[in-house]
């Protein structure tokens, strides 16, 4: 279980409440308004806004709020100058980190990142000396529980047929890699064959993983990366910490 793609199943084993909704909310507007700046105000031509209009949808964040975030990002409203950040770093055990995150004041940022870091076993890094580490690609996630097998075979054929990377099983759910700008395609071309999308997010795959087996340890990493990602303007962690199921 690598970092990249199974904190969505490990957040999900914690349980959704982790993080209160409103926050959860103001993220995700965020989130859109970054979206429709640099790519405009249409979903239909812009693939990150409506990636993220999508994530919008998986929390039942109401139209008129979204459309709110929409016209803030385009200038059509006023609202808080907000910007878009990625910084490296380290965390416990030597785990790499691609941390992603939306703000309207990088100082406050950069202080919170930092005292975040040190409190709790970690350190920013320079520029390029955790993003290689990594490559981007496109994550589907198809809950399989009802299907059975032939099913399974039909979806990851039809998912390769229409130009997944790779298909992975795992915990009743399949996972559908693709190259990061055919993830709207490949997700929409997976809809009109029948299956029903889950969720589905831009990752950074780590090319290489630290292995955790220590429980205890296990534990400690989890707790870390949810901490961080609940720190006010980190929108998205990336690592490459690799934990055994058995000791999740």
């Amino acid at each position: 279980m690598s970092g990249h793609s199974k904190w969505h199943s490990i957040k999900h084993k914690k349980g959704a409440a982790d993080q209160k909704r409103g926050q959860i909310f103001t993220k995700i507007s965020n989130a859109i308004s970054i979206a429709a700046k640099l790519g405009g105000g249409n979903p239909a031509m812009n693939p990150r806004l409506e990636l993220a209009i999508a994530k919008a949808k998986e929390v039942n964040m109401p139209k008129d709020r979204i459309d709110q975030a929409i016209k803030r990002g385009t200038g059509e409203i006023e609202g808080t100058k907000i910007e878009s950040a990625t910084y490296e770093a380290y965390g416990p055990f030597g785990i790499a980190l691609i941390i992603e995150a939306i703000t309207s004041n990088k100082n406050r940022l950069l202080s919170d990142l930092r005292r975040f870091l040190s409190e709790n076993g970690g350190k920013l890094a320079s520029v390029g000396s955790v993003n290689y580490l990594f490559e981007q690609k496109g994550l589907i996630n198809i809950n399989v529980t009802e299907l059975d097998q032939t099913k399974k075979e039909e979806l990851e054929l039809a998912a390769i047929d229409n130009g997944a990377l790779d298909v992975n099983e795992t915990n009743n759910t399949i996972e559908v890699y693709t190259n990061p700008r055919e993830l709207n395609q490949v997700k929409t071309k997976l809809e009109a064959a029948g299956f029903k999308i889950e969720s589905m997010e831009l990752i950074m795959d780590p090319k290489t993983t630290v292995p955790i087996t220590d429980k205890i340890k296990a534990q400690q990493v989890i707790d870390f990366i949810g901490k961080l990602e609940e720190l006010e303007d980190v929108d998205k962690v990336h690592s490459n910490f690799e934990i055994g199921e058995e000791l999740i």
